[in-house]
């Protein structure tokens, strides 16, 4: 009944169960590594733990409670939940991962992370993983880490230089119907992003009165729905996934070809980790975006930058935007917000600020005050 040594924490259930996938696989290889002169397995077998909601918590702990394990990979609030009623302990654990770091402190989970970490009963080794370093994330990291070793691979929020950006205005009520025309720009399989789950459940009912296959998935279904749907589009046999922010972060799928952004998010973050799906392992990938009126400005103003950090084509209706900080570049050397890492504005002008503010004052997470699909809080 021992364990765990170590634990992976991640915002949603699908990158829980990725990565859960992962490390078995590890271990399992670890277990039947042979000694090439004894001919003997060198190592013990190594056990892992899937812990998430929406499915039966005493299957999850029965494994742990039968022999014990080595690592656990969890959504916090199921973690926190058991911790609380002690169904498992964290008197041997040494490591603590946070997989989209910043995602989880964006969903309130910061408060289930500080629980946690207050179980363990020994010295903790900490790791932090984020594609994008935003301040509240930066806050957290000083407070949680004791002189931390930062490793940076490029910009910290930089759009991927192997993904062509395609931004195109396209009034609101003509979106849906272009969607179809701009599914033909590359051969499947192709990932169509949402900011609302009503615009999901639309587009998937669309797509398949148009003869499309596709699955789609967001916090308002099910787990096995959604499980079916991912394992669906892994396997290749279907050639779309329309889906809420819950696919936008850490979740690999082989050889995407294109993602469309149905919305433009409401925050520069989500765009680069949306197009972030594609154009991996030195692939190159194309992302599509519809912009329109609707749009925020300060928003636009931060693709127009990260546009043209990257060297894509900038479209006229984002090249004649009003630009206050097209020139200005703080004492520092950095541009932009450096609350959020926008490059378009100001920290004076962040909508990030207002959001989280907001979050507090109503006292509960963002995931249920905007709908946004992740299912992860328990």
């Amino acid at each position: 009944g021992e364990g765990p040594v170590g634990i992976i924490l991640a915002p949603s259930r699908e990158l829980v169960r990725q990565t859960y996938d992962q490390v078995k696989s590890l271990c399992e290889s670890v277990a039947n590594f042979c000694d090439p002169e004894s001919r003997q397995r060198s190592y013990p077998p190594l056990r892992a733990q899937l812990i998430i909601g929406g499915e039966n918590g005493r299957d999850q702990l029965q494994p742990i409670r039968d022999h014990g394990v080595h690592c656990v990979v969890a959504t916090p609030g199921r973690l926190r939940d058991f911790l609380k009623r002690r169904s498992i302990n964290l008197d041997v654990c040494r490591y603590i991962c946070l997989d989209e770091a910043d995602r989880m402190l964006d969903l309130g989970f910061d408060e289930e992370v500080g629980e946690i970490m207050n179980h363990f009963t020994h010295q903790r080794q900490t790791l932090l993983f984020s594609a994008t370093f935003p301040k509240k994330f930066q806050d957290f990291a000083k407070k949680t880490l004791v002189r931390p070793i930062v490793v940076n691979v490029g910009r910290a929020g930089a759009a991927n230089l192997d993904v062509i950006q395609e931004v195109e205005y396209v009034k609101q009520e003509a979106k849906i119907v272009y969607l179809l025309e701009c599914l033909q720009k590359t051969a499947p399989p192709v990932i169509i992003f949402c900011e609302h789950q009503s615009d999901v459940d639309d587009i998937h009912e669309y797509l398949l009165l148009k003869g499309v296959d596709a699955v789609s998935i967001h916090g308002g279904k099910d787990q096995e729905e959604r499980n079916e749907a991912i394992r669906l589009y892994k396997e290749g046999k279907k050639d779309v996934l329309v889906a809420t922010d819950v696919a936008a972060k850490g979740l690999d799928f082989a050889d995407i070809q294109h993602v469309i952004n149905f919305d433009m998010p409401s925050e520069i973050e989500n765009y680069v980790h949306r197009i972030g799906r594609t154009g991996r392992c030195g692939k190159t990938g194309v992302a599509t975006t519809f912009i329109n009126k609707a749009c925020e400005e300060t928003t636009l103003l931060d693709l127009k930058h990260l546009l043209k950090e990257a060297h894509q084509r900038i479209p006229p209706v984002l090249m004649i935007m009003d630009d206050p900080l097209e020139n200005l570049t703080k004492e520092d050397g950095t541009r932009g917000c450096s609350f959020c890492g926008g490059l378009g504005h100001s920290i004076v002008d962040c909508p990030k600020i207002d959001k989280d503010a907001r979050r507090v004052a109503g006292g509960h997470k963002d995931a249920i005050a905007s709908g946004d699909g992740y299912g992860g809080e328990y």
